[in-house]
């Protein structure tokens, strides 16, 4: 594969890809135009694609270059949905669609996707096997990834590549190391009812935002007292409503809120322990606790063999100084990991962070952007991963 060559011809169509995106962003399991832009483009190249999903498979597609040469098979993914933001970036492609930006950098994704799907059907008589192109909906609400595989699109995949452009690596870093590298994301809920009453007769009521309160507290000691110090969880909540007005005491709470963790014994337990603290601190204050937890998406492992192919990519596309190996493992959620739990996979972080192009504000924010003259890297990238997996394993 002649890098600098496929990087002089595909770069000015991966820009423009990437800004047609960027103008139309839609919400989780709507992606309708986009879907449709991107199946256009791979009729416009006679490259063959199927719908994929089972509920979904309006939105998802997968996409298949066949090698000239026979081998194993490879899958490539990238998300392809939007974010409830309104965008003031202010760039001359900015958002159409009023309310909604691709506020974490998916149109990033979609287009350095097709984009390697272009330069894969130009090379594939150099390919030994078969390589596809999983364009993923429903990333953000964690829905998109389980309803792929339902549809088909693991069965008969020996690997797995995808990436996420990331606004703290600086644009031309690639973070790509073995084992957890992303958090399980998990919801919860607690609903406490007490039994209201007037303020200055506190003694007759059960007042359930002092009980709120406490569950608040109480659950930080999952962290700081039920885990082992070395072992990675948060425990947030982020939404706690309780009252109708300043001189009755409440007779019902609600926290909404969420867990991150690497290991899988820690999700358990945190479940267990949410569930536990939230019922037990109610009860000391004469309220009920009832809790609803629902687990989002696994956490991201990448295989050691995936991510060693992956890892001599990156030095061939980017050169021998672009893996950054002192970023850390995040606690944000990609539910690639639902891949990662089925095939060998490996999951890299793209840095495209440059505060020359105004690419310094971090995922979701309304002002996000990214580098986009290192995306036809991040388009070459997946490529290399997928032949360097494929030669290896002929």
């Amino acid at each position: 594969m002649d890098l600098k060559a496929l990087e002089e011809k595909w770069t000015p169509y991966q820009i423009e890809m990437r800004r047609w995106f960027h103008r139309h962003p839609e919400p989780s399991e709507h992606e309708f135009e986009t879907t449709k832009k991107i199946r256009e483009e791979l009729d416009k190249a006679g490259i063959e694609w199927k719908p994929c999903g089972e509920r979904l498979s309006a939105t998802g597609t997968l996409a298949v270059i066949q090698g000239g040469k026979p081998g194993k098979t490879f899958l490539c993914r990238g998300d392809i949905d939007g974010l409830s933001v309104t965008e003031k970036t202010g760039l001359p492609f900015a958002s159409e669609n009023p309310g909604y930006m691709h506020a974490c950098g998916h149109d990033n994704h979609i287009s350095m996707l097709l984009t390697a799907v272009m330069i894969a059907n130009e090379i594939k008589d150099e390919i030994p096997g078969t390589i596809r192109f999983l364009f993923q909906p429903a990333e953000e609400v964690a829905t998109g990834a389980l309803d792929m595989m339902k549809g088909g699109a693991l069965d008969g995949v020996d690997g797995a590549f995808g990436m996420h452009i990331w606004s703290e690596l600086p644009a031309g870093k690639v973070s790509l190391q073995a084992g957890g590298r992303m958090g399980a994301t998990d919801q919860f809920q607690i609903r406490i009812t007490g039994k209201s009453g007037h303020a200055a007769l506190p003694h007759k009521c059960y007042d359930a935002t002092v009980a709120m309160a406490a569950t608040i507290m109480n659950l930080q000691a999952i962290a700081s007292r039920e885990t082992n110090p070395v072992q990675d969880v948060v425990v947030t909540v982020g939404k706690a409503q309780s009252g109708t007005r300043f001189n009755v005491c409440s007779g019902s709470a609600v926290l909404d809120g969420t867990v991150r963790s690497l290991d899988s014994d820690v999700r358990e337990h945190a479940e267990e322990a949410i569930k536990r603290i939230a019922s037990m601190t109610a009860e000391t204050f004469r309220c009920k606790a009832d809790v609803d937890y629902i687990r989002l998406c696994d956490n991201v492992v990448n295989d050691p063999e995936v991510t060693a192919d992956g890892r001599a990519a990156v030095k061939a596309v980017l050169g021998p100084d672009a893996l950054d190996d002192t970023a850390l493992p995040t606690m944000g959620g990609e539910d690639f990991g639902f891949f990662t739990h089925k095939v060998k996979a490996a999951f890299a972080l793209f840095g495209t962070r440059n505060e020359a192009c105004g690419a310094c504000y971090p995922q979701h924010s309304d002002h996000y952007t990214s580098d986009e003259s290192m995306l036809i890297k991040g388009a070459l990238l997946h490529v290399q991963v997928a032949l360097t997996f494929l030669n290896r394993n002929k």
